[in-house]
C-alpha cells in the first residue's frame, strides 16, 4: 500500500481535451424562469394540499347544534377549557408530572372566563340589536343564583335542541335571556363576526388565536375532522400539513408514546410524553459523552459495513 501523498497540482495529468463555452448566468436565468413557470402552473392546477382552516364560521354553519351546545357549556362552565385549570383558570389541577404540579407552578398566564370571554363580551360587541341589548342588561344585573337558575333550566331542555329556519330552538322555560343569547351567538358565528370578536392582541398586531382555538376545541366538530384525517391520539395523529396522511416520519416517535400505557389513558399524557421526549433528546445530545454507549458503533464494527469498499481494498 502506497503512503505517498497525492498532490493535485503536480500528480494530476494535464487536461488536453476540448473546451465548450458555458454561460452560467444565462443557464441559471433559464432554470429559474422554467421552474417559476412550472410552480405557478402546478399551483393553479393542483392548489395547496392543506385543508381549509377550521373557523368558528365554518363550524357553526356545518354543525350549528354542536356549536350552540358548546356555547352553552362555556356559559355554564362545563366545557374543557372552562374546567382545565392553569394557564387559563383555577378551576382544575392542570397537567402534572407525577407529584409535580407543573401547571400550577406556571400559574394562570392567559386568564380566560369562558362565560364572559366566549359568550357575553362578543355579544356586547354587536351593534343595533335592542332585544339583545335588553337581554344582556338583564343578565348583567341579575344575581349569581338567578343566572345559575336560568342556565340550569336551559341546560335541562338542551337535549331537545333543534336548528329550525336558521334559529336555535330549545323548549326551555324560566331561562331568562339565555335562549336569546345562545341563538344570537350562533348567528354571530355563522356570519364570521365571532371569529373577529375573539381575536385579541396587545399592540399593533391582533393575531392571538388562543380564544377561538379553545372555543373550537371545546366542541366535537374539530375532533370529527381530525378523526377523518387520522389525527386523533389513538390514530398516531400528528401532521406537518393536514391532508398529508400519514404525516412526517420525524413526528412518529412523539405520537408513538401516546399509544403506550399509561400515557394513552392518562389525563397528564401531554406532559408525560413531553418529559419522555426531553429525556430522549438529552440522551441523544450527550451520547458522545456517555461511556459504553458511545463505544457501541466501534464495538459492533458497523463502520466496516458502511465503508466496506475501503476495507476490502486494505
Amino acid at each position: 500500500m502506497s503512503t505517498k501523498k497525492f498532490r493535485p497540482d503536480v500528480d494530476a495529468p494535464e487536461y488536453k481535451g476540448g473546451y465548450s463555452p458555458y454561460d452560467i448566468i444565462k443557464e441559471g436565468t433559464i432554470a429559474i424562469v422554467v421552474v417559476g413557470i412550472l410552480v405557478v402552473l402546478l399551483a393553479v392546477v393542483f392548489g395547496s394540499p392543506d385543508e381549509p382552516a377550521v373557523t368558528l364560521k365554518r363550524w357553526s354553519n356545518a354543525a350549528p347544534i354542536d356549536f350552540a351546545t358548546t356555547a352553552l357549556s362555556e356559559l355554564n362552565g362545563t366545557s374543557i377549557s372552562a374546567s382545565y385549570g392553569a394557564p387559563y383558570n383555577h378551576n382544575g389541577p392542570g397537567q402534572k408530572l407525577g407529584p409535580l404540579g407543573l401547571a400550577r407552578w406556571v400559574g394562570v398566564r392567559i386568564p380566560i372566563n369562558s362565560a364572559d370571554d366566549f359568550v357575553i363580551d362578543p355579544l356586547q360587541s354587536l351593534p343595533n340589536d335592542p332585544a339583545l341589548k335588553t337581554g344582556l342588561s338583564q343578565w348583567t344585573h341579575a344575581s349569581s343564583s338567578t343566572r345559575s337558575s336560568w342556565v340550569a333550566n336551559y341546560t335541562k331542555a338542551a337535549g331537545h335542541m333543534t336548528f329550525t329556519n336558521g334559529n336555535v330552538v330549545v323548549p326551555a322555560t324560566h331561562a331568562g335571556p339565555v335562549p336569546l343569547m345562545i341563538n344570537d351567538l350562533t348567528h354571530m358565528a355563522r356570519t364570521g363576526a365571532l371569529d373577529t370578536a375573539l381575536l385579541s392582541g396587545n399592540g399593533f398586531y391582533t393575531t392571538d388565536y388562543t380564544k377561538p382555538l379553545l372555543f373550537i376545541a371545546d366542541g366535537s366538530y374539530l375532533g370529527t375532522l381530525a378523526q377523518k384525517q387520522h389525527m386523533l391520539g389513538n390514530q398516531w395523529g400528528m401532521m406537518n400539513e393536514t391532508g398529508s396522511y400519514p404525516g412526517q416520519p420525524w413526528l412518529w416517535l412523539y405520537t408513538f408514546w401516546y399509544q403506550v400505557p399509561p400515557m394513552n389513558s392518562s389525563s397528564n399524557g401531554d406532559i408525560e410524553v413531553f418529559a419522555i421526549m426531553i429525556v430522549l433528546t438529552l440522551v441523544l445530545f450527550f451520547l458522545p459523552l456517555i461511556p459504553g454507549l458511545r463505544a457501541i458503533p466501534r464495538k459492533v464494527k458497523l463502520y466496516r459495513v458502511i465503508w466496506r469498499e475501503h476495507y476490502q481494498s486494505v
